[in-house]
């Protein structure tokens, strides 16, 4: 997690991506015993905890700055994505559950999603490769919509306001969300921020759905191979949005507490990627790279078939 951190500062990259690629590149670590119980507890307890801490990037003054039109048309289209995601992966031959994870991802905020509806999803024989996958391709995909989302914004004459919408409502990556709305101006980049902001706070109910979704599914299962109901981190990031939204927390605790969510989840990044073999990714097959392309195609058709209704 230090080695990325410091390659993506160096060279512009996203970190998650260095993560899972230096995870990846030891993977024979995951079958030693003594690096095992390590690799497990980063992959899980520090994920859950990263989740959490999201919380304290949210308040929900952000949201109502918004107003109703682009509060709508981001909820929908990330409801709407997730059912195409279950729907395109049914049709390909693919589980749904992998559907419902890309889906989310693709539609809430990346890899940070696809950690969060990981976690409560059934534990499949292909359960982590799954989740890799779907990390590598929602990150790929969100590097190249930073550099070609503000050149479509421009093309059909977006102002700011509207270009921070389309911008913060399809990348899936808070970080290239950023850089994307802020090369086109900062009144862009602010509203792109606080979409983006919304659609992680999506990832609550978003999350607790897909539980009681795949707990209803898998009711016939043995007590310890269940989704929980309402998973641990869950409540903790419902908190701390509460929290966050008094305007109480000092400006040092709250940076700190984000700062920390952010190593969380590097860390856990890098622990899946040292859990998943290079040769187990090159025998997925295209269908589920197509279906990551597909989900985010069809956000950003959606998005944009609505900002030009509002308009």
């Amino acid at each position: 997690a230090l080695a990325a951190s410091w390659l993506s500062e160096h060279y512009g990259a996203p970190v998650m991506l260095f993560a899972l690629l230096l995870g990846i590149a030891v993977n024979f670590l995951s079958a030693d015993p003594r690096c095992r119980p390590g690799i497990d507890f980063a992959s899980r307890s520090v994920l859950r905890l990263g989740v959490a801490l999201l919380g304290m990037r949210i308040t929900f003054g952000q949201m109502q700055s918004l107003g109703a039109g682009p509060l709508a048309l981001t909820f929908g289209s990330v409801a709407a994505t997730i059912c195409v995601g279950w729907l395109l992966a049914r049709a390909a031959k693919l589980d749904p559950a992998f559907g419902v994870l890309t889906g989310g991802a693709v539609a809430i905020c990346g890899a940070s999603a696809a950690l969060a509806i990981a976690a409560v999803l059934p534990k499949g024989p292909h359960h982590e490769r799954d989740t890799v996958m779907t990390v590598v391709g929602v990150t790929a995909l969100s590097t190249i919509a930073m550099i070609l989302y503000p050149l479509v914004a421009h093309a059909l004459g977006f102002d700011a306001h509207t270009a921070g919408i389309f911008l913060g409502a399809t990348i899936h990556d808070v970080a290239q969300v950023v850089g994307a709305g802020y090369s086109v101006s900062t009144e862009a980049g602010d509203t792109a921020t606080i979409v983006k902001l919304f659609r992680v706070a999506m990832l609550l109910p978003a999350v607790f759905a897909i539980s009681l979704l795949f707990r209803a599914r898998n009711a016939g299962a043995e007590a310890g191979t269940r989704p929980p109901l309402l998973p641990a981190f869950l409540v903790g990031f419902a908190v701390l949005v509460a929290i966050n939204s008094t305007g109480q927390v000092p400006p040092g605790v709250a940076q700190g507490l984000q700062a920390a969510s952010r190593w969380c989840l590097v860390l856990a990044i890098a622990a899946l990627g040292t859990k998943t073999s290079l040769g187990d990714l090159a025998r997925v097959g295209w269908k589920p790279v197509g279906l990551i392309v597909g989900e985010t195609l069809f956000v950003g058709l959606l998005v944009l078939s609505g900002l030009l209704l509002l308009r």
